[in-house]
């Protein structure tokens, strides 16, 4: 059960810290569509951006506050009137509106880019956290660099800010600088300081890759609100990643005891808009929303994940909103994992004898084509052979350029034992033809030739189908792998066996349009 003691507010800072990111920039429109799910995902507060920054940044908030209901509205503003004017007016038809001003506090900020006297710096904070509750009733108050910030200044601020009206305090590591045990034990000694009633905020920053560990300490030190952002975008490295968090509480409630009000099967939806509009992909192996986050490629993880989820998965993908966990096929796979694949795509009727050979096959084509997609495992199935083999194609290789004649060297395995023979042509499909009629002894007449891609990349399956003729019979044979002359020369083999076999139909009038090569 939630109580006040456990519940971790999500602040969303996409909007603002989020589109800070270089290389970002959203219109009215996307930002709104972006807040609406947020909304839908039930964030409790939303930084809908930084009024002051331009007539455009003021609109853009001012829309959301208009048009979107439930979570807290919010805008930033710096420590001075204009800047928190132009909070107010933005936020001002918002449902719950709420002004966030901020100061900086450590020594190299206050020295360096302020330049003001650490007296000064509190004087401002308590004018700026005045002058917004004038507007407001909801003030957040940050601390700028807080985390190299020196500690009893930041109790005296804090203290005065929230004498001035501030609700909300908020510990920034805008740098990324804290660890951890740093950061928790910093909120548990500000906790200490202040009011019950004040809500203690984190704001983490990933420069050394921590945000989402720090924020979590934040919170076992004592901080109810975490700003974040979708996919952890934001300046330099980002911020603390939304989804994440989540489930990390979610996850692990048996060991933070920490819930929050987000509705998690939204997190994929959210992860794809804002990559999708930002122009900022996610990492494949990102946590939670990565295309890799709940595949298995792995033999080994594969078999498991089949006979029992939890064997190597802490959480369900669709839980996250995402399809259930896909097992990646690739040379890894196991024989299990590959049946299952089958089964999935409804070839049920498969012998024993059938799966074997076409796993052999499946590992080949792993090999040189990496992952392997549902199509290809179709076109795999659909390729396979209802021909007696008298012939299978053992290796084939291929001499051809620009101004010189093709050759191809092609080995079959035949009743006889395994045979090699060379051969030229007009290209290299018909030198690999010409190859294998040497071999065989046979020569079928060519009439048709037609190749597609049936798979999807850049290694992408084709399959080639030829018409031919031997005879007064008339023949059909396909082929498929990742080289066109390797998939030329699986139907062209193919259509040997059926000769061998005796298969083939009685030749039609203008059954065929004559193929070229």
């Amino acid at each position: 059960m939630t109580t006040d003691t456990n519940r971790i507010r999500i602040f969303d800072t996409t909007l603002r810290d989020g589109e800070q990111s270089p290389g970002v920039a959203l219109n009215h429109t996307q930002k709104l569509e972006i807040a609406h799910q947020l909304a839908r995902m039930g964030v409790d507060v939303i930084e809908a951006g930084f009024p002051i920054a331009s007539p455009g940044d003021l609109e853009g908030v001012s829309r959301i506050a208009r048009e979107v209901r439930g979570p807290i509205i919010t805008g930033l503003a710096r420590a001075a009137r204009p800047d928190i004017e132009a909070a107010a007016k933005a936020v001002e038809s918002a449902e719950k509106p709420r002004i966030h001003t901020f100061i900086a506090t450590s020594p190299i900020h206050m020295a360096k880019k302020l330049q003001l006297e650490p007296d000064a710096v509190v004087e401002r904070a308590i004018q700026a956290v005045t002058y917004a509750r004038s507007f407001v009733d909801d003030v957040e108050f940050s601390a700028e660099d807080a985390t190299r910030s020196d500690t009893a200044f930041l109790i005296r601020i804090f203290r005065a800010a929230v004498e001035a009206g501030a609700t909300t305090i908020n510990i920034p590591d805008t740098v990324g600088y804290t660890t951890p045990e740093e950061i928790r034990a910093l909120f548990a000694e500000i906790r200490a300081a202040l009011p019950a009633h004040v809500i203690l905020s984190a704001h983490c920053h990933d420069d050394l890759g921590m945000a989402v560990a720090n924020s979590v300490a934040a919170a076992q030190g004592g901080a109810r609100q975490i700003e974040c952002t979708i996919n952890g975008i934001g300046e330099r490295a980002g911020n603390a990643s939304l989804e994440e968090l989540v489930m990390a509480f979610h996850t692990r409630r048996d060991h933070y005891g920490f819930e929050t009000g987000i509705r998690t099967r939204e997190l994929y939806r959210a992860s794809r808009m804002v990559s999708r509009l930002s122009g900022m992909p996610v990492q494949p192996n990102k946590a939670i929303v990565g295309d890799n986050a709940f595949a298995h490629e792995s033999g080994i993880h594969q078999d498991g994940v089949i006979k029992a989820r939890e064997t190597y998965e802490i959480m369900n993908a669709e839980l996250v909103g995402r399809e259930a966990a896909v097992l990646v096929m690739g040379k890894h796979s196991g024989r299990a994992a590959f049946r299952k694949a089958l089964n999935d795509l409804g070839y049920t009727d498969l012998t024993d004898d059938k799966v074997q050979h076409l796993f052999g096959r499946f590992k080949d084509l792993a090999d040189r084509k990496g992952q392997i997609y549902a199509d290809d495992l179709r076109a795999l199935v659909e390729a396979r052979s209802d021909v007696p083999q008298t012939f299978t194609l053992e290796g084939f290789q291929i001499t051809s350029g620009m101004n010189m004649t093709p050759v191809a060297f092609v080995r079959l395995q035949t009743p006889d034992g395994a045979v090699e023979a060379t051969a030229h042509g007009d290209g290299p499909v018909e030198a690999a033809f010409q190859a294998i009629n040497r071999i065989t002894g046979l020569n079928p007449e060519l009439e048709s030739y037609r190749i597609q891609a049936v798979t999807k990349g850049g290694d992408a399956l084709g399959e080639v189908s030829i018409g031919a003729r031997h005879g007064e019979t008339t023949l059909h044979g396909s082929g498929v792998a990742t080289d066109v002359v390797e998939a030329s020369a699986r139907a062209w083999v193919r259509i040997h066996n059926m000769v061998v076999a005796g298969m083939g139909t009685e030749r039609r009038q203008g059954e065929f349009a004559p193929g070229r090569i």
